[in-house]
């Protein structure tokens, strides 16, 4: 039971789940989640979380896809738990969108698995990813030119997934099986090493692990969560510095030079990259662009440049305007100026332009302008729910306890210092950080509806989640029901 206590710990010092956490597992047949499910039943049976159920895509990718599909329903209705499949042509998907298997059957899986959650009723969805996973992830964002972020690797929580087996060994899931006589499936499409993940598993780790060093998966694994923590600094510090410097306006970033040149280098970058990545609407920055950018924070550097004088990747650095993805940066006086050039990038800036608070009065329904939706508020009593918001979709509708808000609604966007505690989770985090965690776009975060109650604690971050305090856990409980609407968009 060794194994099952490290699993048990790893998940309290994440606060991955607590004992009324819904938890749905991806399920592919496979040893890790096999192994994944197994052991979230035995943390259910002592009391440390809910299991609600497996779900499972089937890529249509391999001969024998329908046979893990019907091993991994077979395999859920052994541990008496309910299955949820999907069919998904992953290679007409990457053929439609250009991109590659792999990009095309990440996204399928992620978006069917956020779909499962929600019809299983879960609050999380476990994935079966371990420590060689995580070292496998850091070597090949590091052949690719990864920074601290990318080498962070993945996260024992990134939303609504979260990772329960990341301090696990590969090999000490297939003991724990061979021990309970747990059979799995093996999918022949992990030794293609045409693959980078797979060539890196085959030939790059046994030959630093036989050559270089034999406890090589539990030193890159490291690596990743010191890079990890060192982002999560670095991040931080790079949102206070650009709250300090930025000036803001629809489709303009405005950047004062002087407060750019006293901010670390490695946190100036930062600061940079990310204001380019949302003026650019997405686009790719690389680090040529941001060291482009950078150079006409130097005035020193531009004046004394050479009116041919080149730059990073062709940039001039003796001109004062560049044009880089989706943007044209300029140094305009005192300041460094990003204008975005996307459509429609104007009207989402403008989103964040002033505060909004309106009473939300129940039953009642206010329209938000500023985001583009309705927030509507209906009371219920108790044993009065009906069937169809037993289980609701998250994103629209949110059952929350009477009994915990009784006095007026508000519906209103972020303010400084916000605390949320996402439902399953026995600590608060900042709001900030939930949106960073969800990855809402910065210039999205201020037009999010956000559910109040009379002292100001929010109950419900519409289409995200609702506060633990306030979620309703009987369905005999008097509750108030609250949905979003998109204005125009269907009744």
């Amino acid at each position: 039971m060794m194994l099952l206590d490290r699993i048990r710990g790893f998940i309290r010092a994440h606060d991955l789940a607590g004992p009324e956490t819904r938890v749905v597992v991806a399920l592919s047949g496979g040893s890790d989640s096999m192994a994944l499910a197994h052991l979230m039943r035995e943390l259910e049976l002592r009391g440390e979380l809910r299991f609600a159920g497996c779900a499972h895509l089937n890529h249509t990718l391999r001969s024998a896809a329908d046979h893990d599909e019907r091993f991994s329903a077979t395999a859920a209705g052994g541990l008496g738990r309910p299955f949820v499949s999907e069919r998904a042509d992953v290679a007409d998907i990457a053929r439609r969108e250009a991109r590659s298997l792999e990009d095309a059957a990440r996204s399928a899986r992620y978006e069917f698995l956020e779909r499962a959650c929600a019809q299983l009723g879960g609050d999380v969805v476990a994935l079966g990813h371990t420590r060689d996973d995580q070292a496998e992830t850091f070597l090949l964002r590091l052949v690719r030119g990864a920074g601290p972020r990318g080498l962070g690797a993945m996260h024992p929580r990134n939303g609504r997934f979260i990772r329960p087996l990341l301090d696990c060994r590969r090999y000490e899931l297939r003991e724990y099986l061979a021990a309970s006589q747990i059979t799995y499936v093996d999918d022949e499409s992990n030794r293609d090493v045409s693959i980078p993940r797979n060539r890196i598993r085959a030939e790059l780790m046994p030959l630093l692990e036989s050559r270089f060093n034999p406890r090589i998966v539990e030193t890159l694994a490291a690596e990743a969560a010191i890079a990890r923590e060192d982002w999560q600094w670095m991040e931080a510090a790079a949102e206070d510095a650009t709250e300090a410097n930025e000036d803001r306006e629809p489709g303009t970033w405005r950047f004062d030079v002087a407060g750019l040149r006293a901010v670390h280098p490695a946190l100036r970058r930062i600061v940079v990259w990310r204001a380019m990545r949302e003026a650019g609407g997405g686009r790719p920055i690389s680090f040529e662009h941001v060291t482009a950018a950078l150079q006409l924070v130097d005035k020193k550097e531009v004046s004394a440049a050479r009116e041919d004088g080149r730059g990073a990747r062709g940039f001039s650095r003796a001109s004062k305007s560049i044009d880089l993805p989706g943007q044209r940066v300029q140094r305009i006086g005192s300041q460094l100026v990003l204008t975005s050039r996307p459509l429609g990038a104007a009207s989402s800036r403008a989103a964040r332009a002033k505060l909004f608070c309106y009473p939300l009065s129940i039953p009642g329904e206010v329209q938000v302008a500023e985001a583009g939706v309705t927030v509507t508020a209906e009371a219920m009593a108790a044993g009065a729910r009906p069937p169809t918001a037993a289980s609701p979709d998250p994103q629209s509708v949110a059952i929350v306890r009477s009994d915990r808000c009784p006095g007026p609604l508000w519906v209103r966007n972020r303010r400084p210092g916000d605390l949320f505690r996402p439902a399953g989770m026995t600590g608060h985090k900042k709001l900030q950080d939930f949106f960073v965690d969800r990855k809402v776009l910065r210039q999205r975060r201020d037009a999010v509806p956000i559910v109040v109650d009379a002292d100001d604690r929010i109950v419900w971050i519409a289409g995200y989640g609702i506060d633990e305090e306030f979620r309703a856990t009987d369905a005999a409980q008097a509750v108030i029901i609250l949905r979003l609407k998109v204005l125009g968009g269907p009744a």
